[in-house]
């Protein structure tokens, strides 16, 4: 167990080092952080590239980290206590000086074990979210105190920094889907994040947390969003509770796609949830700075690194090729393994896979729409064919031969898709630099898409810190590099909106 919390003087002597990166104030817990931290969305213990990557940014002068009770089903919190107790102990990191989040209300993996496991024992957990198989969400009270108490346990800690109600709009979705009312409905969620909130001040005084707070993908959602969480109406929340109250941190997305926290006037008073954070001087950390959702689909912010310049004549001829070395194997390879007939339709109807890409692949969104198909859908099934193909004796030197001619056909088309997709990326990578040159001359320079990415949201006032993540230690080097570049933090909104328009 490692004893104390963060404090107000060991964050700000920390990052006060001869080079390391200039902190800033998380809002009203008086705590110093780094202007990037370490997201841990990825990360898990038992990993070595991950426990390196953490060790090299707290080492480096990044004093956040962020993660949450289901992050790799707990093992991304077990992570962070075994890389932050290595380093207490050897005298490299003070507990002091690093700020730990963490959050709950996700039931998945071995939490919805243990939720199964109560309603047998006819004790399940109160104002429980039924979202779906595998996935419910809660945010009662005798949850949190659960949690809380396993993730202290992951962490090795004694007191967890700031502790955040993790989406607590899943309730809302839950609910509207189910035909509630939504007059009932808004009443209902802020009902429970009232209760929330007040079990959490009795956190604070047991000394288990400093600081509570919300991480909601819909605070810079429009106000008409029937899933919006309205910042201001949890703010009287917490003021109702008491004066003194220790609600203190909000985590939220935002990146060059998503601007609704620094654009859209979503709150009652007329400001945008980011003006009204710091009107209140709430600490803002910033999820998904590289990875925008925008059309239904994910967007990376950065730079493609496979060779371009590919004709759509290359691809059909590629696809051509590979379609030959597929009819060879339906005409001579299949026949000749002798299987019950089922069987050798349903590989044949999974292994064919030039005449879906020649259907499909001019309609992609771009690359990574393509990475998707490519990674998530195309290579799984064939995979699943050739190992069992692997096992079949029958024609084995035939067998061998064509294996070698198809898996040379597949990644030439493979690769012919790829380069024609990482040269639209390239040139919508151009697009995107030249426009946050135009928005804001400080947001231009020879730099990587990610790391102009960061740069735009350090540099715009209320932001407190972008989560950024960082499970290689080349990523970290990438992200200290950044926030190491001398910036003025300051009102960007005039920046924002040109770029919004351009892109």
């Amino acid at each position: 167990m490692i004893h104390g919390s963060a404090s107000a003087e060991g964050t700000h002597a920390r990052l006060d080092r001869p080079g390391f990166a200039t902190g800033a104030p998380l809002g009203r817990t008086r705590l110093t952080v780094s202007r990037a931290g370490f997201g841990c969305y990825r990360v898990s213990a038992g990993v070595n590239e991950h426990a390196l990557a953490l060790e090299h940014a707290l080492a480096s002068g990044i004093n956040l980290v962020d993660t949450s009770a289901n992050y790799a089903d707990g093992g991304s919190e077990e992570l962070v206590g075994q890389v932050i107790e290595h380093l207490v102990e050897a005298g490299d990191l003070r507990r002091k000086a690093v700020v730990v989040v963490s959050k709950a209300g996700y039931l998945q993996g071995r939490n919805y074990a243990l939720s199964q496991e109560r309603k047998g024992q006819g004790r399940p957990f109160p104002d429980l979210v039924l979202y779906g198989e595998g996935l419910e969400h809660c945010i009662h009270p005798d949850f949190l105190q659960d949690q809380l108490t396993r993730s202290l346990e992951r962490l090795k800690l004694q007191t967890l920094d700031v502790f955040l109600l993790h989406n607590p709009e899943y309730y809302l979705g839950w609910a509207l889907k189910n035909g509630l009312s939504a007059k009932d409905v808004q009443a209902e969620y802020y009902r429970r994040i009232e209760k929330a909130f007040r079990h959490l001040e009795f956190e604070v005084v047991t000394g288990r947390i400093r600081w509570y707070g919300i991480s909601s993908n819909t605070f810079p959602a429009a106000s008409s969003d029937p899933q919006f969480t309205c910042l201001e109406r949890v703010w009287r929340i917490a003021e109702s509770i008491s004066k003194d109250h220790h609600f203190g941190v909000v985590q939220l997305p935002m990146n060059l796609f998503e601007t609704g926290a620094v654009l859209t006037p979503n709150q009652p008073s007329g400001l945008t949830v980011l003006e009204y954070a710091r009107q209140k001087n709430l600490g803002v950390l910033i999820n998904r700075p590289l990875n925008a959702i925008t059309g239904g689909r994910m967007i990376r912010l950065a730079e493609v690194t496979e060779a371009g310049d590919v004709a759509p004549e290359e691809i059909e001829q590629r696809t051509a090729d590979l379609a030959e070395t597929e009819q060879a194997f339906v005409s001579r390879i299949l026949p000749e393994l002798h299987l019950e007939s089922g069987l050798a339709s349903r590989i044949q109807a999974q292994f064919l896979a030039a005449d879906a890409l020649r259907q499909v692949w001019r309609t992609l969104s771009g690359y990574d729409h393509w990475r998707e198909v490519r990674d998530g859908y195309l290579l799984p099934r064939i995979r699943g064919v050739l190992e069992f193909l692997d096992a079949q004796s029958a024609g084995a030197r035939e067998l061998s031969a064509w294996k070698d001619a198809y898996a040379g056909a597949l990644d030439a088309v493979l690769k012919s898709l790829s380069g024609f997709y990482a040269q639209a990326a390239a040139r919508k990578t151009a697009q995107i630099k030249s426009a946050l040159a135009v928005a804001d001359p400080e947001w231009a320079g020879e730099v990587s898409l990610s790391r102009l990415a960061v740069r735009s949201l350090r540099s715009t006032e209320g932001i407190s810190c972008v989560l950024v993540g960082m499970r290689r230690p080349n990523y970290v080097e990438d992200v200290l590099a950044e926030i190491k570049t001398p910036i003025e933090q300051k009102n960007r909104q005039a920046s924002w909106a040109r770029f919004a328009q351009l892109i």
